[in-house]
């Protein structure tokens, strides 16, 4: 039995030495062939790593905003008033449901324009909304205090210096309707406290805003009505229900927004691209196929007298199927790791070019997200070189194993 299993061992090393000599001698034909494999598993590993680490990214942006978060916008025409909000405050599962105003605005760094969004609501709801934001320095206005502001972590440091600190004055220029015409306006707000970097979140960063408290909407920025309301849930588990119930009460009234629900689309959208990025990188492995196919059937073609001359020593038709199947073999390990590792490589690079996200013409942010790069994905390519080498090497492997012994020895 040892014998028997030492002996197996020892051809499997000969044949492996044997399907690196026969590689070595046909080096240019070989090295197309690896190149050929290994462009499947670069496209597969780039590709799906990018669009994995994006993919988290954006779930983890979006998911940091708060599972249990509502925002109702009213439709045009529409407009909330304290019915409305006591009639939320009323739905089973809801925690909170507070108003809140809100408006573009942008403010001098430096000598510098920088676009601000500007809520006004109260304030402590919006730890609430946002997991893990914290107060970095100063105190949160109490609702009487309409001129004090609470500001992003970026309006008040500009590369690492302090250019806003606690009782500083900011002046904001916004925008508004009166009368049927854009009236530019300016309010002028003192600094209480300043948020800790939250990290900047996919759809709303709090480190570039501006929150006031609620009455500022009315008295500082001369909103007559609520931008929307935002509505806290118990729990993430109540979120969908919630949804459901305002959905049936407002129509087409109001826009309800669930981050929940958005997480759970963006999911389904970097799921969908996922797919695709993997079913376009199978036609390169489909095309490696037929190269390796073609490479083995000359190779036979090449060693049909070798192969005669091995059978007449006592090969079997199983020993020489494995002895030409294994150089399709071989030849997929290495363009395999050669393309993994370029693929690695070419992940890296990719994502740290970015995209960008352009909201309005000032508003611009580019979005840089690592290459999410998993053992599940180098070991799915890496079986799908593998099946390169089986399935483009099994036809020639056969067909060089019922070569008859006196044929292949006539042959020249």
């Amino acid at each position: 039995m040892r014998d028997s299993y030492r002996m197996s061992i020892q051809f499997f090393i000969d044949v492996m030495i044997l399907a690196f000599k026969a590689l070595t001698e046909r080096k240019l034909r070989a090295s197309l062939t690896i190149i050929g494999i290994a462009i499947g598993p670069l496209a597969l590993v780039m590709i799906s790593s990018v669009v994995d680490g994006y993919a988290d990214y954006i779930s983890n942006q979006i998911q940091s905003l708060g599972q249990n978060t509502i925002v109702l916008f009213p439709a045009s025409g529409y407009r909330f008033t304290e019915n409305d909000l006591n009639m939320l405050r009323s739905i089973e599962g809801v925690s909170r449901a507070e108003p809140f105003y809100s408006v573009q605005a942008s403010v001098k760094i430096e000598g510098e324009d920088k676009i601000v969004f500007v809520y006004a609501l109260p304030i402590d709801v919006i730890f609430q909304a946002f997991g893990g934001l914290e107060v970095l320095e100063g105190s949160i206005p109490s609702e009487s205090q309409y001129s004090y502001a609470v500001i992003g972590y970026k309006l008040a440091f500009k590369d690492n210096r302090k250019v806003n600190d606690i009782g500083d004055v900011i002046t904001l220029t916004f925008i508004r309707t009166e009368g049927g015409r854009s009236v530019i306006r300016r309010a002028t707000v003192l600094v209480s406290a300043i948020l800790n970097e939250f990290g900047g979140a996919f759809i709303l960063s709090p480190d570039t805003t501006v929150f006031l408290p609620l009455d500022a909407g009315k008295k500082l920025l001369g909103l007559n009505e609520w931008s929307g309301i935002l509505i806290i849930s118990r729990s993430s588990e109540d979120v969908p229900r919630i949804v459901k119930t305002l959905q049936e009460i407002y129509r087409n009234s109001a826009d309800i927004i669930s981050f929940q629900g958005i997480a759970n689309i963006a999911n389904s959208i970097t799921g969908a691209v996922s797919f695709i990025s993997f079913a376009a990188s199978l036609s390169a492995f489909a095309v490696a196929v037929a190269g390796v196919a073609a490479t083995m059937i000359t190779s036979v073609i090449e060693r049909t007298r070798e192969i005669g001359v091995l059978k007449a020593m006592g090969f079997t038709n199983v020993q020489v199927l494995i002895m030409i199947l294994m150089e399709s073999i071989v030849m997929s390990i290495v363009g395999g790791v050669i393309g993994m590792s370029l693929g690695i490589l070419g992940a890296h690079l990719l994502a740290q070019q970015g995209f960008t996200i352009r909201a309005s013409a000032e508003v611009v942010m580019v979005v840089r997200a690592p290459p999410k790069i998993t053992i599940d994905n180098i070991l799915r390519t890496l079986g799908l070189t593998l099946f390169v080498g089986v399935v483009g090497g099994i036809f020639p492997a056969y067909r060089a194993s019922k070569i008859p012994p006196a044929v292949a020895l006539r042959y020249e």
